[in-house]
């Protein structure tokens, strides 16, 4: 989804999001006089040196990744699907943010102060970001030649070090033929990774072994097919987007943008053929071209809204939060216009946690740090 250079900051935005959060955590048992009012956040510029725009992928790095490279725990990575030109489907930059409380001396909400951590050989890098915690970044991508839908072509995903360095590109015309989100169950020294193509409208899982100096793919498993999708002369493509998975229930969650709803997929560690999209569980008139989807600490699903499928102009971008059983909890804008909502992510640690998420009008991230004051774990 593209948007321009540059938009007017609005406060309250900002602090939607962060409302958003602390009213999911609840209160603790600190006293008033203890407890601050805001939480700890910034607002940065992810445009990096070379001119990328359009944010679209978001990662945390967790408190066990390995040191000795160039990201550390706590930092932000960002991908970035435009070039300097604002063409759809030809960014080639993961940028790094280092949090203020981490690194003081970080200047904060500044244009090019978004370090580079990765410049790609491939183009349109995706919402398919993620993060293997024995220290591997993989990041998907969806490259045009113009910025066109004309000239959408195969994309793939790259396995790239803690050093920046690139590893492997995973190729595949069947399995990977374009990578738009996906989603970890990372078990050290195995990992689980969820993959939705947005030009073939399939889910598919890859089953990995992860050393200390690589990833290798076991298996590939496609295990839901049939989400609309189809290129669009605005937004380039709809298809099946953001994912995120229940370790509980083994659940998928799909966040399915042309279909404008969200499926959950049956089994989706173990399956071994598709289902047919899954089980629709949230398809509410809240809803208008759902993105990135994440779990929150309560429980709760957090899914964007991209507009794409939004006839209001004068509707602003949100993020919407809803039970798994697919009620509706409430949204907050992310930005007063449309098509802001992308790549979102949230990292839970022992004394807190971490939430990010981007917007792509003013290209930029907003990040939050706040403290957990009771278990809310509960996705039962």
């Amino acid at each position: 989804m593209q948007g321009p250079n540059s938009f007017p900051r609005i406060a309250y935005c900002t602090l939607a999001a962060a409302a958003l959060i602390l009213l999911s955590v609840g209160t603790g048992q600190a006293t008033d006089e203890e407890r601050p009012f805001l939480p700890q956040f910034l607002v940065s510029s992810t445009i990096p040196a070379n001119g990328d725009l359009n944010p679209y992928g978001v990662a945390l790095i967790p408190d066990d990744f390995p040191g000795g490279g160039l990201v550390r725990p706590g930092d932000v990575l960002v991908s970035n699907f435009n070039n300097s030109a604002n063409l759809e489907g030809t960014g080639t930059t993961i940028i790094k943010l280092t949090p203020p409380d981490i690194v003081p001396s970080v200047t904060i909400g500044q244009s090019g102060n978004a370090v580079t951590f990765f410049q790609s050989n491939l183009a349109g890098l995706s919402t398919a970001l993620g993060v293997l915690q024995r220290g591997f970044i993989l990041v998907g991508n969806v490259p045009t030649t113009d910025g066109t839908p004309a000239t959408l072509s195969q994309g793939a995903l790259q396995v790239v070090d803690r050093h920046g360095n690139l590893l492997e590109t995973l190729s595949d015309a069947t399995f990977l033929d374009s990578p738009w989100d996906l989603t970890i169950r990372d078990l050290g020294t195995q990992a689980q990774v969820f993959v939705s193509n947005v030009q073939s409208g399939t889910v598919v899982r890859l089953d990995v072994a992860v050393s200390s100096s690589k990833v290798t793919v076991l298996n590939k498993t496609q295990i839901a097919v049939g989400y609309a999708h189809a290129t669009n002369p605005v937004v380039l493509v709809l298809g099946p987007t953001g994912l995120t998975y229940d370790p509980h229930t083994d659940v998928l969650y799909v966040a399915s943008t042309a279909d404008n709803a969200i499926f959950a997929v049956p089994h989706a560690g173990k399956a071994t053929a598709p289902v047919m999209k899954g089980t629709p569980v949230f398809a509410d008139p809240h809803l208008r071209g759902p993105l990135a989807l994440v779990f929150a600490p309560n429980g709760h699903l957090l899914t964007t809204n991209g507009d794409a499928v939004n006839s209001d102009p004068t509707h602003p971008s949100e993020i919407v939060e809803f039970t798994k059983s697919g009620g509706f909890i409430r949204e907050f804008n992310v930005d007063a216009g449309q098509g802001g909502a992308f790549g979102m992510a949230i990292l839970s640690g022992e004394h807190g946690f971490n939430f990010a998420a981007v917007d792509d009008v003013p290209n930029d991230i907003s990040f939050y740090s706040l403290p957990t004051h009771h278990g809310s774990e509960d996705r039962d």
